[in-house]
């Protein structure tokens, strides 16, 4: 619902005190919402939810305390369209009139007629509906505002397709209440749900949004295509794009309060067949998973991370697909590397949250400012350690291998599906293979597994997956009994079974041996039996310690490493 009452029945709570009670705002949200209400006017939720303090779920749970109101699709089933077209016959009006007051009413039983409204402690509207329905028994419901707009569209069968105008039609479009406040919903209901994207994807009828909640997306909402359109432009406005453009991609981003935490916002706008795909990822400014221990590293592979980051030179490369946790591995190596004695510099595309002590620069492409580019001028600010976001290309390669032949501790990123692929990679980019062998010093791959909810119960695995992790164990984990879990779901993991992630590691350091591999051209998987007779484990193997622990399942890592 857009509103609310700011006060609470008579003798009780005012709503602000409530929400400062339950923890969900702080005191100086409740000063700013206050202050902004008396200058613009509304209802305290709506400017609490305004300026990004307080999400919509959780404005309905208090005030349905509040107010001894149902919750519709909590207390009350959300009703079907055939139960609101029958019940808006009886009025005078029709669907049209409900339509009109942006009113939904059905019927549970044969005595009560159910209702929900924006705003439903409005007297007029309460006056309007009881000479619409006389003599009937009317119950009100408080309910969300995408799920109010969600069945009032479905009931307007609209046909205009919403994808004409100009750029002022689309601003106009997407600077109205319902579309603000819905666009404002949404991540707010995505922080909550600790999701890392949204997509807003469009399709011929309709449009979804879906979350990425611990690596798997959740569809949350489907609203009709006539909305997209307004839902599409506001998102654009408000990254900095282009919002008549619609046939080309384009990038923008925002910085924002979302459900009381500060977010950046990176937007990404791709035109398709029905229209344009739109993803925004969302990175918290504030992030405290930064240190090393916290990753999810077994004790043997944080001792190696701990040592690699204290090299005085050479290269250690994370390797891993997109949203793998490399960015969050090489900022916590960064943060365990910075002592405060060394210069540490960061070319980065984006930089995605900032560090103390450390001079991160952003990589503009579009003007010239590459990776390389960035990388040539660092070289002459007496670095002693430099990040960069990725190595891309030969270029930015024989750079970073000059970099570490001459006194530097380079971290970097790269693009493929395990650690041994790295030196292949890199060979197949350009560098000599002998350039390749000297200064890396080590490379990590890492995947991302969800971690199990405490919900979660004991379980058996089959033989031969129990007796590989077993004799895994017994090298890594002595002494650690199996505890063998499955998921189950929860409401406080949204009945997935898991929440959180954490990282499964392989990490290679380059020995001699390994060198002399490189060098004459080896195969990846003579490669792969060298690190394995040295004593490293790969992806596989980690992510089986991990369930063998109980912090996952087995069904998980076989779904991320594949079986």
């Amino acid at each position: 619902m857009s509103s609310d009452v700011a006060h609470a029945v008579s003798g009780g709570m005012l709503l602000g005190e409530l929400l400062l009670a339950e923890g969900l705002i702080g005191a100086a949200d409740l000063e700013r919402a206050l202050e902004l209400q008396a200058r613009i006017g509304g209802r305290l939720g709506g400017v609490l939810m305004r300026i990004g303090a307080l999400s919509e779920d959780n404005l309905i749970q208090v005030l349905g305390r509040q107010l001894e109101l149902p919750v519709m699709g909590q207390d009350v089933p959300v009703p079907d369209e055939d139960a609101v077209r029958l019940a808006a016959a009886q009025a005078p009006g029709g669907l049209d009139w409900l339509l009109d007051q942006h009113v939904l009413v059905w019927r549970q039983d044969e005595h009560t007629l159910y209702c929900a409204a924006r705003d439903p402690l409005s007297s007029p509207l309460r006056e309007a509906v009881g000479h619409a329905f006389p003599g009937q028994q009317i119950a009100w419901c408080l309910c969300r505002s995408q799920d109010l707009e969600r069945m009032l569209d479905a009931l307007a069968r609209t046909t205009d397709d919403g994808d004409g105008g100009d750029a002022r039609h689309l601003r106009e479009m997407a600077e109205e209440a319902p579309v603000v406040e819905l666009v404002s919903n949404l991540m707010a209901q995505a922080v909550e749900q600790r999701a890392s994207d949204i997509h807003v994807e469009p399709e011929e009828r309709q449009f979804a949004v879906r979350f990425r909640i611990d690596g798997v997306l959740h569809t949350r909402l489907r609203l009709p295509r006539e909305r997209f359109s307004a839902v599409a432009s506001r998102l654009k406005l408000i990254s900095g794009m282009d919002i008549a453009e619609r046939r080309l991609p384009q990038d923008g981003r925002l910085s924002t309060r979302v459900g009381g935490q500060e977010m950046d916002i990176r937007v990404s706008a791709l035109p398709g067949v029905h229209g344009e795909s739109i993803v925004m990822r969302l990175l918290p400014k504030e992030r405290k998973e930064l240190g090393l221990e916290r990753l999810g590293f077994e004790a043997d592979h944080l001792a190696l991370m701990q040592e690699w980051t204290r090299e005085a030179n050479g290269i250690v490369l994370v390797t891993g697909p997109t949203g793998s946790g490399k960015s969050t591995t090489l900022y916590a190596a960064l943060a365990a590397a910075n002592d405060g004695l060394k210069k540490i510099i960061t070319v980065e595309d984006p930089v995605e949250f900032q560090l103390p002590g450390i001079t991160q620069i952003q990589a503009h492409p579009e003007i010239g400012l590459t990776f390389a580019h960035a990388l040539r001028s660092i070289l002459r600010q007496d670095p002693d350690v430099i990040m960069i976001g990725e190595i891309r290309d030969l270029e930015t390669a024989d750079i970073a291998v000059q970099a570490a032949l001459t006194g530097h501790l380079v971290l970097s990123t790269l693009h493929t599906n395990d650690a041994i692929s790295a030196f292949t990679r890199l060979v197949d980019m350009g560098v000599e293979p002998f350039l390749v062998a000297t200064p890396v010093r080590a490379v990590q791959a890492q995947r991302l597994v969800r971690r199990l909810c405490s919900c979660a119960r004991p379980t058996q695995v089959p033989a031969p997956l129990h007796e590989e992790a077993a004799a895994m164990a017994a090298r890594v984990l002595p002494g650690i009994e199996p505890r063998w879990m499955e998921a189950v779901g929860c409401p406080q993991c949204l009945g997935t079974g898991y929440r959180g992630r954490l990282g499964i590691y392989e990490m290679i350091p380059v020995s001699e041996r390994m060198q002399h591999l490189i060098v004459s051209g080896a195969s990846v998987n003579d490669m792969k039996a060298q690190a394995r007779a040295e004593g490293h484990r790969f992806l596989r193997d980690d992510g089986l310690l991990k369930a063998w622990q109980g912090l996952t399942t087995a069904e998980e890592v076989l779904r991320v490493v594949g079986t």
